[in-house]
């Protein structure tokens, strides 16, 4: 929509001419106000030609634009309105004023390098000419070397003996370690010695313990305070440790084995 081709006297102001064209359109001002990004109170402002809530000319001019495409009127030609009657757009500065502030502008000042130089000289002839004649009074002679010999003793220095290194632990006891455990509980080792073998532990009220694969070197060590039930395959390639002691032909290779220990044990379940 345009509205330039009315009389001067016969246009709307640039708030009445946004109003006019959103009632035309047939939008509230919440609607404008939710399309433009434009809050409520700015719009209303705006549309009764109050440009002061939108913080001065540069948004006026950017709130004029934003609403008049929202309305269908022409942004470029409302914002030409708004500058005619408010003076919204700031006059150039004269190009001359610009060259003219150049041209005057001050140079910077650069550092006197010779003078520096000529200053540096003065001070060094100056210290060399002072040390001659102040050195002349003074006794010249070889420098007194320092006494720096360490005073004899007629102890020996104590000699640092390295420390022990710890002992390595003792594979056995290690291996036997289950031996130790409390009276009052089950403890069952399984050692897979000749191949690997699957196993499965269970406690007193049927808890899975562990279950899985047994590789050739491994073991595992369950506890219980009543009993422990074990299910070997490949048993022939587990050796069994029941509190602490061997247990004595688990069974064959390639044989599943159901066993159960007790605290009395070992005697094979």
């Amino acid at each position: 929509m345009s509205i330039g081709n009315s009389p001067p006297e016969d246009r709307p102001s640039v708030g009445r001419a946004i109003q006019q064209a959103r009632i035309d359109a047939r939008l509230t001002v919440d609607e404008v106000s939710t399309t433009t990004r434009i809050r409520v109170p700015i719009v209303h402002a705006i549309e009764q030609d109050d440009f002061s809530r939108c913080g001065g000319d540069v948004y006026a001019r950017g709130h004029v634009r934003t609403l008049a495409g929202a309305v269908g009127l022409d942004p470029d030609e409302l914002v030409a309105r708004y500058d005619a009657e408010y003076g919204g757009r700031p006059a150039p500065t004269p190009a001359a004023t610009l060259f003219e502030a150049e041209r005057i502008r001050p140079e910077p000042s650069r550092p006197n390098w010779t003078a520096a130089m000529v200053a540096a000289i003065v001070a060094v002839v100056g210290f060399v000419g002072f040390t001659l004649f102040s050195g002349g009074d003074e006794q010249t002679g070889p420098p007194v070397a320092q006494d720096t010999s360490v005073p004899e003793t007629d102890d020996e220095p104590e000699t640092v003996r390295p420390a022990d290194p710890k002992p390595d632990p003792d594979p056995s006891v290690s291996d036997s370690a289950i031996a130790a455990a409390p009276a009052d509980k089950v403890t069952v080792k399984l050692v897979a010695e000749g191949g690997q073998s699957w196993f499965s532990a269970e406690a007193h009220n049927g808890r899975l313990l562990e279950e899985g694969v047994l590789k050739e070197g491994d073991s595992r060590t369950f506890t219980d305070d009543k009993r422990i039930d074990l299910v070997l395959g490949n048993a022939g390639a587990v050796t069994l440790f029941v509190n602490g002691k061997e247990v004595d032909e688990v069974g064959e290779m390639g044989q599943v084995q159901r066993l159960s220990y007790t605290k009395g044990d070992p005697e094979q379940g």
